[in-house]
């Protein structure tokens, strides 16, 4: 008996981290960003599809941020799928990339408005998600296609992905399971009568509709860093070059959710790339971070001697 991120594994049969039927999707698509986390996810879950005998089954997809990511990411991520000898895709956002995307908009995304997110990953990835539908029609699939959707996020990231559940289903409202629909319809009774809609009733938006029936799994949610770190030197996948650089994750280079000391140290490494954000905010007049610019963390950045960690990602 082991405690292994919070987690009590018994060393008996039927016991531990629960793990989805994996031989019960069509497709198991695992998110990887070329990151610590990502290559911990990948492992534990090639462990699991061999041991159910469903490798195949699953699909690498790396959303490519372009220009706001670590040079390299993209590369890393396809070495990683080629390392278990996994199918690959890459999938971005159509038309301009983030930074271009943040003049268009005018405003730079934060902690209440992640639209980063939801254009350059949750959208792409949802595409390729209709194009896996469409493969397993073509091969004489019927009825809905049962897809899980893998990625490694982990609860000791922040509150608010402490809150997610390790296993959940991404339900909408045009998703035909039980679930859904029952949602749908306390959500159509609540509105008939002119009440609120309880939170426990909302279907949400998720990528689950007529055709697909798409799960979410976090095999890695309640590990702890040194728990992933373990997992990334025993699995012989090659890491970022931006963590023996101090970097605690590998994220865009500028997130809006990273510390003053990570955004520091991200302009110490790369000036040219803050240099841009610094006069993309100047061009659109709005501030990286509320009570953060780039202007800021640049000088901040030439005024610091040059650390060989930073603590941490958030705070």
């Amino acid at each position: 008996m082991a405690a292994s991120g919070g987690q009590l594994i018994l060393d008996l049969p039927g016991f531990g981290p629960e793990v989805p039927d994996l031989a019960s999707y069509t497709w198991i698509v695992a998110n990887i960003s070329g990151g610590k986390d990502s290559q911990a996810m990948l492992a534990e879950l090639v462990r699991h599809a061999t041991a159910a005998g469903v490798l195949d089954r699953i699909v690498v997809v790396h959303a490519d941020l372009g220009d706001a990511e670590w040079e390299g990411t993209r590369e890393l991520a396809a070495e990683h799928a080629a390392f278990y000898g996994l199918r690959f895709e890459v999938v971005a956002r159509t038309g301009t990339g983030l930074i271009e995307r943040i003049e268009e908009r005018g405003m730079f995304p934060d902690a209440e408005n992640r639209w980063c997110t939801s254009d350059f990953k949750r959208g792409p990835v949802r595409r390729l998600l209709t194009r896996l539908v469409r493969e397993a029609e073509a091969a004489g699939h019927r009825g809905q296609v049962r897809i899980l959707n893998v990625m490694g996020l982990r609860a000791d990231e922040s509150p608010a992905r402490r809150r997610l559940l390790p296993f959940s289903h991404d339900g909408s409202w045009t998703c035909p399971c039980g679930d859904c629909t029952r949602r749908r319809r306390l959500t159509e009774k609540a509105e008939r009568e002119g009440r609120p809609v309880p939170k426990h009733a909302k279907t949400g938006h998720g990528a689950s509709n007529t055709l697909r029936h798409v799960d979410t799994w976090l095999p890695v949610h309640e590990w702890s860093t040194g728990d992933v770190w373990s997992a990334v030197g025993a699995s012989g996948l090659r890491v970022h070059p931006a963590y023996t650089a101090g970097m605690p994750r590998l994220s865009c280079v500028f997130c809006v959710l990273a510390s003053r000391s990570a955004l520091v140290r991200a302009a110490q490494l790369q000036p040219e790339l803050a240099a841009r954000y610094a006069a993309l905010e100047e061009r659109i007049g709005h501030r990286f971070k509320n009570d953060l610019s780039v202007a800021q963390i640049i000088a901040e950045a030439e005024a610091s001697p040059e650390v060989t960690a930073v603590a941490c990602w958030q705070g």
